[in-house]
């Protein structure tokens, strides 16, 4: 081991998936001590032969680091690795997908066994760790001052973003994020279906898509949260709710002149039609927000 190596942090990684890969590999470059399991072993024989050490069972791998990092499959999975382990003194640091309450079980879970817990949201894909231009990111929440301790190790495979103390903002941070591209995955599917049987090259067409929705997103976000913050949902208006609902009828028309289904709008617009009972045609879409908080 090199004098570099050896003053860097060793790291514990429970779960070699792609993710779990990509992560233990930024470390290993990193110069990190790196102690790795996985429940298929055979997973852990390319990052030993480039300097990790395999543990044979998930609690020796534990008892290996004071750092324990888990990326596993689900919060089952969590349980199932660590149920022999000897938690007392560890920080660990669980970047399985989790729902919020399950994150906030299993920080009080640890809390119990003795451990300072932090749990993580992956803004990321596998390819994009350890690369720091392609804008990858990790969302923290939890024990503030294990956050603090290991800040540097935690950024060598991805930028972070500590979101509070409550453990369960980073998995709800990374579910909302998410929930927001499907629903823009949703609505590019639906305009690629609307071309799809004309003589328009999809690849020509997905320029005009990728620049509209650059251009529209960032506006419409920071209006929505700032107007949910004022309450005023008639400030800056540009395209007033009543005028927006008045146009839908022409988007479910072209669907069905092109022969597409109209069923990913129809929910978005049946809520901007409720909305527009209940609040002011001059407001903003604002409003469709607190119809999905009922």
């Amino acid at each position: 081991m090199t004098a570099n190596a050896s003053a860097k942090t060793p790291v514990t990684l429970l779960g070699l998936g792609a993710m779990g890969t990509a992560l233990a590999r930024t470390w290993l470059a990193a110069g990190h001590p790196l102690t790795v399991w996985n429940r298929t072993a055979s997973r852990a024989e390319p990052l030993v032969a480039e300097g990790a050490t395999a543990a044979g069972t998930a609690a020796e791998a534990v008892a290996a680091s004071d750092l324990v990092i888990l990326c596993l499959l689900d919060d089952a999975s969590v349980d199932e690795a660590l149920k022999d382990a000897d938690l007392t003194g560890k920080d660990l640091v669980n970047l399985t997908t989790t729902t919020p309450a399950q994150a906030r079980e299993r920080a009080a879970w640890a809390t119990a066994r003795g451990a300072r817990y932090l749990d993580g949201g992956i803004m990321a894909v596998p390819p994009m760790i350890g690369v720091p231009e392609a804008g990858g990111y990790v969302f923290y929440s939890g024990a503030a001052d294990l956050f603090e301790t290991h800040a540097k190790t935690l950024a060598v495979p991805a930028g972070t973003r500590f979101v509070g103390t409550d453990a369960g903002h980073a998995a709800l941070h990374d579910v909302a994020l998410l929930s927001a591209m499907y629903g823009m995955f949703a609505g590019a599917a639906h305009a690629f279906a609307l071309i799809r049987g004309e003589d328009i090259d999809p690849a020509a067409f997905a320029p005009f898509l990728t620049e509209w929705l650059t251009a529209m997103a960032g506006p419409h976000v920071t209006q929505t949260a700032d107007q949910l913050t004022s309450g005023d949902y008639t400030t800056n208006v540009v395209s007033n709710l009543g005028m927006q609902t008045a146009g839908t009828p022409t988007f479910l028309t072209t669907a069905a002149e092109q022969g597409v289904s109209p069923e990913l709008l129809t929910p978005y617009f049946a809520l901007m039609r409720r909305r527009l009972t209940e609040g002011s045609p001059s407001e903003d879409l604002t409003g469709v927000v607190d119809l999905l908080r009922r």
